[in-house]
């Protein structure tokens, strides 16, 4: 009986890497890039950081002058939840708008667009580093929650989180879809400024819906930051009917669709001076 020893060649070069796990390293590469730009980026960690925690001050200050006694809200579950809609807003959206405008007017991201990293690629490691601050934010607002004003823990988790992840998803989008219509870094202050405001004071952050008259509330649960608040809201607080819940889903995914239609049909990735 014959035995075939099969011998392997010490030097032998190792089997290419995956697709994915190329990807991934681009991807991490790249956010790592980005978030080094940031942190030196000294107005942007002042919106990232500061403004947040001034608006949730305001938020609270406001809400001691309504009567909060129909909602079956606190000041405290009302401005904390109101917090993350403001993280949501201005860490991500209005960071976001300005990274993806200087990037494209210092022909950053036509020079990626040259190499091996796909487009996708390039939109999610700009948009990675304003998402961990935002999500380390919303981490700090649960805790002072539990710690400083006595909130439990969200009643509902995956409710919370499911918000939470749509509404990172969908601010990233309509911040690179608004990008398109940025022409400089300095108007970026401006473009941002509708969504920015419409959100603060109609979507729940400032002012819970319930608030509001039946058919104006009705209205403003069609605006794109809504749903994402009503999922977060009674995901951390509970008590939410059925209804409720399927509509701010709805109105939060449809949003978020919309937002990834518009960055793959109006994305700029040419400078537009």
């Amino acid at each position: 009986m014959t035995t075939t020893t099969v011998l392997t060649d010490p030097r032998r070069s190792p089997s290419p890497p995956s697709k994915a796990s190329a990807s991934a390293r681009r991807l991490t590469a790249l956010a790592r890039a980005e978030l080094i730009l940031l942190l030196r980026n000294r107005s942007a960690i002042f919106v990232a950081l500061v403004l947040p925690v001034v608006m949730i001050f305001s938020i609270r200050a406001s809400l001691q002058q309504i009567d909060l006694a129909g909602t079956g809200l606190s000041i405290a579950g009302a401005a904390l939840t109101g917090g993350i809609g403001i993280v949501l807003v201005q860490v991500v959206y209005m960071t976001l708008v300005t990274g993806y405008v200087t990037r494209r007017e210092e022909l950053v991201l036509k020079r990626l667009r040259t190499g091996e990293v796909t487009d996708r690629e390039i939109l999610a490691a700009n948009a990675l580093p304003a998402v961990a601050l935002a999500l380390l934010q919303v981490v700090l607002l649960v805790a002072a929650g539990a710690v400083a004003f006595d909130l439990s823990a969200p009643k509902r988790p995956e409710l919370f989180l499911a918000g939470l992840l749509v509404g990172l998803v969908m601010m990233s989008g309509l911040a690179a879809a608004t990008s398109a219509v940025t022409r400089t870094v300095q108007t970026s202050q401006l473009t941002t400024l509708p969504l920015f405001f419409v959100s603060l004071f109609a979507s729940g952050i400032f002012v819970p819906l319930e608030i509001f008259p039946d058919g104006l509330a009705s209205v403003f649960e069609l605006l794109p930051l809504t749903g994402v608040m009503t999922l977060v809201r009674h995901g951390w607080l509970g008590g939410v009917e059925g209804g409720d819940l399927l509509t701010a889903g709805v109105a939060a995914l449809a949003w978020t669709a919309f937002a990834v239609f518009a960055v793959q049909r109006w994305f700029r990735w040419d400078p537009r001076g």
